[in-house]
C-alpha cells in the first residue's frame, strides 16, 4: 500500500513558526514519524510539501494513479481552495484531513474546511501524532473499501 502524504503553504516552516500553536515538531520529524508508521504496518509513504497551490493539485492528480490513500494538511488552503477540493472529490481512494491544531478553538474563518467536503475523516488538534493516526485510518479505510467519501 502507497500512501500520499501532502502538505501545504507554511508546514515547511513548523518547529520555528508559532511553536505555541503548532508545537516545536520539524516537518522532517513528522515525516520520519511517518515512515516508520507506514512501514510497521505494511505501508509506504510519499511525503511532500509545498508552498503552491497548484502542485498540491498536480499531487492529487498523481494520486489518482499512484497512492491508494492520500493524507492532506493542506494548511490554510483548506479554508480558501475549492481548486483543491474539486481535484479531491475525483479521487477513488481514502483521504485523511489532518490538522496540527485544533481548528475549531482558533478563528472562526478557520472552522470551514473544503478538504471535509472531500474526505473520508479528518484529525486535527492532537499535533503531529495526528499524522500517524491518520496513517493508521488510511490504512484501515483502505483495507475496508471505502473512498474519499466514505462509500
Amino acid at each position: 500500500m502507497r500512501i500520499f502524504i501532502l502538505n501545504g503553504p507554511n508546514l515547511n516552516l513548523l518547529g520555528e513558526r508559532e511553536p505555541a500553536v503548532y508545537g516545536h515538531t520539524t516537518l522532517a520529524d513528522i515525516e520520519h514519524a511517518c515512515r516508520q508508521r507506514a512501514e510497521a504496518l505494511g505501508a509506504s509513504t510519499d511525503f511532500r510539501q509545498s508552498n503552491a497551490e497548484g502542485d498540491l493539485i498536480d499531487w492529487i492528480h498523481q494520486a489518482r494513479r499512484d497512492a491508494d490513500a492520500l493524507i492532506i494538511n493542506a494548511g490554510a488552503y483548506t479554508h480558501t481552495s475549492i481548486a483543491i477540493m474539486d481535484a479531491l472529490l475525483a479521487l477513488t481512494i481514502p483521504v485523511i484531513e489532518v490538522h496540527l491544531s485544533n481548528i475549531f478553538r482558533r478563528e472562526s474563518f478557520r472552522h470551514h474546511s473544503y478538504i471535509s467536503q472531500a474526505a473520508t475523516g479528518m484529525i486535527c488538534g492532537l499535533g503531529a501524532k495526528g499524522y500517524e493516526l491518520a496513517i493508521e485510518a488510511a490504512v484501515s479505510a483502505h483495507g475496508t473499501g471505502h473512498s474519499s467519501r466514505g462509500r
